[in-house]
């Protein structure tokens, strides 16, 4: 009886320990699990025996009954969302489209957007939304003003997509169109307008340049009758006789003192001999 008693005496401290142990482990876990952290840039919604309670957590520290509770997190950071679409243009020619879409969660119905809709709007709101409006607006335009009026399309994209995610409390940032791609006989009829309009627009740069040359002669040709047409004007029977003279005297200064017996032209010559044979 005294050997039992002093064998539960030497086994009490051991259990003290242990039982002091697993109390603490218990304190532990109860206190580990009474706090949940939300991120930056997101809002938490408590979450109890899985229903959604509408009080919005800001990032930091949070109380929560311990395994009652849970706190969900809603990223309210702007994210990206890419869809490839196909549609047809107003001239049925095939588009495809691959479109990019910043949106953000309105924090302040975050909670709205989880309880209505869950963590999934991304493919069950936002995609199917893209689609939809890509080939609404896409079918309005003919194939070569989707190219032409490329920010006109995406900013009538961006105001039709805007309204309908509002419904949601989803926030459109921005969208971009980053590609639109069309079938291969299409390009090539677009490439072939692109030549025939290079080809036509040096056709006219070339009659251009020929009609500005004519002008050009023309206008040389005028300045020189004009110019012939002075210098007669300038020719008056003074100046010709003048000129009579120039010739003469230059004439003069080349005679070798011979004299032809009989010459031609406007001034004879006087026979000198003749005139001599006279006097005697």
């Amino acid at each position: 009886m005294n050997t039992e008693v002093s064998k539960n005496t030497k086994k009490s401290p051991i259990g003290l320990f242990i039982n002091l142990g697993l109390g603490a482990f218990i304190v532990l876990v109860l206190a580990f699990n009474s706090f949940a952290s939300v991120q930056y840039g997101h809002v938490g919604l408590y979450k109890t025996f899985g229903k959604l309670n509408d009080d919005i957590l800001g990032p930091g520290i949070h109380l929560k009954f311990p395994f009652i509770q849970s706190v969900i997190q809603v990223n309210t950071q702007v994210t990206k969302a890419e869809t490839d679409t196909s549609a047809s243009s107003k001239d049925l020619q095939p588009v495809s489209t691959h479109v990019a879409v910043n949106y953000s969660v309105d924090k302040a119905a975050a909670f709205h957007l989880m309880n209505n809709i869950g963590g999934s709007y991304d493919t069950v709101i936002i995609a199917p939304a893209i689609q939809e409006i890509v080939k609404e607006v896409t079918a309005k335009y003919p194939a070569e003003d989707l190219i032409a009026k490329r920010d006109v399309v995406a900013s009538e994209i961006s105001d039709h997509l805007t309204k309908r995610l509002a419904k949601y409390d989803l926030i459109v940032n921005d969208i971009n169109i980053v590609n639109f791609k069309f079938s291969d006989a299409f390009n090539q009829s677009i490439e072939a307008k692109q030549v025939a309009q290079q080809q036509a627009l040096k056709a006219e740069n070339d009659l251009k340049r020929i009609e500005i040359e004519a002008k050009q002669k023309v206008a040389q040709a005028q300045a020189e009758a004009e110019s012939l047409k002075l210098k007669k004007q300038e020719v008056t029977a003074e100046l010709v006789q003048l000129k009579q003279i120039e010739v003469q005297e230059k004439a003069l200064e080349k005679w070798d003192g011979h004299l032809p017996a009989v010459t031609s032209g406007a001034t004879p010559f006087i026979d000198l001999n003749s005139l001599g044979s006279n006097k005697k």
